[in-house]
């Protein structure tokens, strides 16, 4: 028997028993109260009232856990509450990336107004900070900043081409050179140079002629047999104004692989290496691509 039942049978109980009905015709005489008379108006009120404060409390206990459960969950961590927890893909930490200062009055690199494409920030600047965690390369750190040009060239294989490629860089006038590396605990070794040029057709004409090609770069790296267009790698992850020339050391490699990119960015050529023992992972060299052009851009 339901709750609303045992209500109405109580009320019933307590209502005063009904009187015979009149037999028509025999009406009442005139100012006297009829036989029958309406239920207590008041017991009815105290019954709806009732119901009322029950359904406020229970709406008032669902409220209250409901606020609860829903502070609870704003106050949690993302990786605290199941189902939302997100696995690391690979990615690394860096600091707060910011865009160099230009001097008064100074063009940024892609505005119509700087046809040569230069940079005028100081351009150690302009190189990727390393990641939290991260063992820096102090081998790269030059003087004042400033790589000297043989310590670039180290980078490729075969010594026999050192002195070409020397060359080609003072035949290009070339200006200087920035860089920085590191090191982070899964053993991936990472360099990025930008070498900077005169206007950014004549660090293209260099980039296009003589290092780069769609099948592979003219100069091997060191620690290289043969490298191949990365065809896994995001090119609308780089600045729209750079061109990318992405690659990646194929299987079978040696004891390490290598990643490599060539970034024309007006008149700079940015060039980043990444290499690991065993497998060179896709992700943070794709990351730290894309996040140097950007401080190029």
């Amino acid at each position: 028997m339901t709750e609303k039942t045992q209500d109405t049978e109580r009320a019933e109980q307590l209502l005063p028993p009904a009187p015979p009905l009149l037999p028509p015709g025999d009406a009442p005489p005139v100012g006297e109260p009829t036989a029958v008379e309406a239920p207590p108006e008041v017991r009815k009120g105290r019954r709806v009232l009732r119901g009322v404060l029950r359904w406020t409390a229970a709406v008032a206990v669902f409220a209250a856990v409901g606020s609860a459960a829903a502070y609870g969950v704003t106050r949690m961590e993302r990786t605290d509450v199941p189902g939302l927890a997100t696995r690391t893909d690979g990615r690394w930490t860096y600091p707060e990336v910011t865009m160099a200062p230009l001097p008064s009055g100074s063009p940024r690199p892609f505005d119509q107004a700087n046809p040569a494409g230069a940079h005028y920030a100081d351009l150690r600047e302009l190189v990727l900070p390393a990641p939290e965690g991260a063992e820096p390369d102090r081998a790269l750190k030059g003087k004042d900043g400033w790589l000297a040009t043989d310590e670039f060239i180290q980078e490729y294989r075969d010594a026999s081409e050192h002195g070409e490629l020397r060359q080609l860089f003072v035949d290009f006038g070339l200006r200087h050179i920035a860089a920085r590396g590191w090191t982070t605990s899964d053993g991936t070794h990472t360099r990025i140079y930008l070498l900077q040029f005169d206007t950014a057709s004549v660090a293209d004409d260099l980039r296009t002629r003589h290092l780069v090609s769609y099948s592979e770069p003219a100069y091997a790296v060191r620690g290289t047999e043969g490298s191949a267009p990365d065809e896994g790698f995001p090119m609308q992850a780089v600045s729209d104004d750079l061109v990318p020339s992405v690659y990646v050391e194929a299987e079978p490699y040696g004891a390490e692989q290598v990643r490599q990119a060539y970034l024309g960015a007006g008149d700079v050529l940015a060039v980043v290496l990444q290499s690991r023992k065993g497998e060179a992972a896709a992700v943070p060299f794709q990351q730290t691509v894309a996040l140097q052009s950007r401080l190029l851009g």
